[in-house]
C-alpha cells in the first residue's frame, strides 16, 4: 500500500461532501464553524472545497460535483489530507467519475494524502484501496470535529491526533465510556454534553482464540450489501461492478475484516440476511473479524447471536464491540495495514507505521 505522510502544523485539510450534501444547508452552519475551528485548534488549515456547500438537492443531482471536489483535493499539492463532511447512501455514484479519470488516479498514486471518513464513505475507501492508497475509516467533520460539547470527545480526539505523529505501533483500545446520540443538534445545543455511559462490556470474543495477523479491510455492512445486491439503489451493483472496487473471494485470504452496522440500526433479521450475503460472496474467508460497537448498544445481544449463527460453520475468530464506525466515540482504522488481533487478550495492535517517513 502507498502510505501518506503524517500531518504537520500548518498543513491544509480539504473538506469534501461526497454523499449527502448536509454541510451546505443553513441549519448546519454552526457545525461547519465548529468543525473548522477544531481543525484550526489542531494547528491545521481547513479548506472547504468548491462544491462542498452546494446543499442536499444539488449534490444529490450532481455526483460529478462531489467527484470533482475530491479530484481537485488530490491534485492540489498544498493539501495534505481530506476529511469527509458526513455519510449518506449514494457515494457509489462518484465511482465512474473517479476510477475512469487518469489524472485523478495518477494524483492519488504520486501524491498520497490522508483520507478519512466512515459510513457511506466506505465506498470511497474501497476505491482508494483498489488504487493502492492506505486510508482511514474514522471521524468526519460534522459527526466528530463539530461535536457540540465544549471540546471533541477525548477518545476520538486521541485517535485524530495520531494524524500528527507517526507511531511505529498503534493500539486500538476499548473506550471507557460511550455516548447516546443527541436529540438536538441545533445552535442551542452548543456547549452541552452528551449523555455518557460507562462501558461495561469492553471487547468481547464471540469465537476463536490465539493471535491473528492480517491486513485491515472493511467498513459499513449495509454499504457492502448494497454494492453486492443493488439493495436501496438498483444501479449500485452495476456501477460498483464496473468500477471493480470489490475484492474477489481469494483476496480476502490475508485480511482482517472490520465490519459495523449503520445508524439505521438494522433489525437482527436484516443483519442476518446481510451477513449471509457477505458470506456467500466470500468475505468470511478472511483471517479474522473485528465487529463495531452497535450504536447506543441497540440489539447488542441479538447482534451477537446473529454473528454466531452466521459463522457457526466458519473457522474464523471474531472480536465484538470495538469502538469504530457509528457508535460514539470512534477511533481510526487504517486500510491495508498489518495488524495483530490477540483474541485471548482482546487486543488490537497495528504493527507497522501508519505513515511514510
Amino acid at each position: 500500500m502507498i502510505k501518506p505522510k503524517n500531518l504537520k502544523v500548518g498543513d491544509k485539510v480539504a473538506i469534501v461532501s461526497l454523499s449527502r450534501g448536509l454541510l451546505g444547508e443553513p441549519f448546519i452552519k454552526h457545525e461547519l464553524e465548529l468543525g473548522t475551528k477544531r481543525l484550526e485548534e489542531m494547528g491545521l488549515v481547513p479548506v472547504v472545497m468548491e462544491h462542498a456547500l452546494d446543499g442536499i438537492e444539488t449534490l444529490a443531482a450532481h455526483p460529478e460535483y462531489r467527484a470533482v471536489d475530491l479530484k481537485q483535493a488530490f491534485i492540489d499539492k498544498t493539501i495534505r489530507a481530506v476529511i469527509t463532511a458526513i455519510g449518506g447512501d449514494d457515494t457509489y455514484q462518484t465511482l465512474p467519475y473517479l476510477m475512469n479519470d487518469e489524472e485523478f488516479v495518477t494524483a492519488v498514486k504520486n501524491d498520497p494524502k490522508i483520507f478519512c471518513g466512515f459510513s457511506d464513505t466506505t465506498m470511497n475507501h474501497l476505491m482508494f484501496y483498489r488504487l493502492g492508497l492506505e486510508t482511514f475509516y474514522g471521524p468526519a467533520l460534522i459527526t466528530d470535529l463539530a461535536e457540540l460539547g465544549t471540546e471533541m470527545l477525548p477518545y476520538t480526539k486521541k485517535y485524530l491526533n495520531k494524524f500528527l505523529t507517526n507511531d511505529i505501533e498503534v493500539e486500538i483500545e476499548s473506550s471507557e465510556v460511550w455516548y447516546d446520540d443527541r436529540e438536538n443538534y441545533g445552535v442551542e445545543a452548543i456547549g452541552t454534553s452528551r449523555t455518557e455511559h460507562t462501558e461495561t462490556h469492553g471487547f468481547e470474543v464471540l469465537k476463536g482464540t490465539g493471535k491473528v495477523r492480517g491486513k485491515l479491510y472493511g467498513g459499513c455492512i449495509e454499504v457492502f450489501y448494497m454494492a453486492m445486491t443493488g439493495w436501496r439503489h438498483e444501479d449500485a451493483k452495476e456501477i460498483v461492478e464496473k468500477a471493480g472496487v470489490l475484492l474477489s473471494p481469494e483476496e480476502y485470504a490475508d485480511k482482517i475484516l472490520f465490519l459495523e452496522t449503520s445508524d439505521e440500526c438494522p433489525t437482527p433479521e436484516e443483519l442476518e440476511r446481510m451477513l449471509f450475503e457477505l458470506k456467500k460472496q466470500g468475505m468470511f474467508g478472511a483471517r479474522g473479524i473485528i465487529v463495531g460497537k452497535p450504536m447506543q448498544e441497540k440489539y447488542y445481544d441479538e447482534y451477537k447471536e446473529v454473528w454466531q449463527k452466521v459463522l457457526a460453520d466458519a473457522e474464523i475468530p471474531v472480536l465484538y464491540n470495538v469502538n469504530f464506525g457509528h457508535a460514539v466515540p470512534r477511533c481510526i482504522v487504517p486500510y491495508g495495514v498489518e495488524t495483530e488481533v490477540d483474541y485471548g487478550n482482546k487486543t488490537i495492535k497495528v504493527v507497522e507505521p501508519l505513515f511514510s517517513e
